[in-house]
């Protein structure tokens, strides 16, 4: 394996465990702006109208949920990927699940991400990521 795939793999699992709240931990979603550039970009394209976040408008409201009761024991995890990597730029397609408590109730649910990477002066970073859920 690549020493860029193993970082394209890290960040990915940062990412995604930025969210984790299981067994008391707290969430540390600001991992978020460690992962991406500064510019990047998220989109949710679950239904009809896609929803395009900048970092903050991304962050904020999750940091919310995860700690003040709303969103419990969560965790989402990566079950399937396909990474491309050509010089300084690479692309992701990866399959997740996630569950959790969401006001009280258990739920799993599964869905999509593709994500966007670059190499920076300081690594490689995400510049985008869209998911739709199933």
């Amino acid at each position: 394996m690549s020493d860029v795939k193993t970082e394209l793999d890290r960040l990915m699992r940062a990412f995604l465990g930025a969210f984790t709240n299981t067994g008391g931990s707290r969430p540390n979603v600001e991992v978020v702006r460690e992962v991406f550039i500064p510019q990047g970009m998220i989109i949710k394209n679950v239904g009809g109208e896609p929803v395009i976040y900048d970092l903050d408008t991304f962050v904020a409201p999750r940091k919310k949920i995860l700690t003040d009761g709303t969103l419990t024991e969560f965790s989402e995890w990566e079950v399937a990927e396909r990474t491309e990597i050509f010089g300084s730029i690479a692309h992701r397609f990866s399959e997740y699940r996630k569950s959790g408590f969401l006001d009280g109730e258990w739920f799993e649910g599964s869905g999509r991400k593709t994500t966007q990477f670059v190499r920076t002066p300081a690594g490689w970073r995400m510049s985008s990521m869209a998911w739709d859920d199933v």
